[in-house]
């Protein structure tokens, strides 16, 4: 099989069979590509004819360019050649898997950064409660804080996804659903968009079921949610870098503040793995430490 096709087989099994999302598989096309171009440079046409010491190369040279990739980058990039070439060994079109020894760089830790409660406060009355705007954008704000949904999650929500009283169905990376519970005052916002604004907006463009629209009755895109709430954080005169995933760290920092379970936590966020919740214990630790250091006459 030659590389080109090997790749694509790939590509299909990680969109199909393991439902990764579009902008994922694209970035895996887009190193994939890199990683075939510089095998062919080696005269490398046939994905059997890699070796262990071709991955390591290639590795080391991508580490090495100039300007060095950001450790996040170089890391995906190795995770795709490992997942090719793993993929091709299980599948039996090559007998061995010359990455199995290529060890991922280690990836700083960042902590996520979150709101205080009291900043949330004026992120989400920000908006004005009177234009028909200024309703839907503070219904999609309080939905984003009130159940840590991720902004694709968020546009993607249909009107039918929270008819449901006081629990919403959120379609989640790899097309995983979960039901998340949503509070009284995200309730109150959407019924109020739902009744005062949506009908007008939907009559301006075609039927869609999308539950957030636009000015002219079209579904709201990422980037026009993104541009929501930079308003709002502008308008609520926030220092404090917001964007999207803010609400979703100030989500899950908030709730493990106030002693909830970091499984719940983890179910509620939709993450496959416990340890992908835990840096946010981190993030309560630190303020744990901040309050002592302040508070206990011999912390210092």
């Amino acid at each position: 099989m030659l590389l080109d096709r090997a790749v694509d087989r790939y590509l299909r099994h990680i969109s199909i069979e393991r439902g990764l999302s579009a902008h994922t598989v694209e970035a895996y096309r887009r190193d994939l590509a890199g990683y075939a171009a510089w095998l062919r440079d080696h005269g490398v046409e046939d994905p059997a004819a890699v070796t262990q010491d071709m991955v390591a190369e290639f590795a080391a040279e991508r580490a090495a360019s100039d300007p060095p990739p950001a450790p996040s980058s170089l890391a995906r990039l190795q995770s795709s050649v490992r997942g090719l070439h793993r993929f091709l060994a299980r599948e039996g079109i090559v007998e061995e898997d010359p990455a199995s020894r290529l060890v991922p760089p280690k990836q700083p830790q960042k902590l996520p950064k979150a709101l205080t409660i009291e900043q949330v406060e004026q992120l989400l009355r920000a908006p004005s409660g009177e234009d028909p705007i200024g309703l839907r954008d503070r219904a999609l704000l309080e939905l984003l804080y009130a159940t840590g949904a991720r902004v694709s999650e968020a546009i993607a929500l249909d009107v039918d996804d929270v008819q449901a009283g006081d629990v919403l169905r959120l379609r989640g990376k790899g097309d995983k659903e979960r039901i998340v519970p949503i509070g009284s005052f995200a309730r109150e916002a959407i019924d109020a968009y739902l009744t005062r604004v949506r009908p007008a907006l939907a009559a301006k463009g075609s039927a869609t079921p999308r539950l957030f629209l636009g000015a002219r009755g079209r579904p709201l895109s990422r980037q026009s949610a993104w541009l929501v709430i930079q308003k709002a954080a502008e308008a609520a005169h926030l220092s404090a870098h917001v964007s999207p995933h803010t609400l979703r760290h100030s989500f899950a920092t908030h709730l493990l503040q106030g002693g909830a379970d970091v499984r719940v936590v983890q179910e509620l966020l939709g993450h496959a793995s416990v340890a992908t919740t835990q840096i946010y214990t981190h993030v309560s630790a630190d303020t744990l430490r901040e309050m002592y250091q302040t508070a206990h006459p011999r912390a210092v």
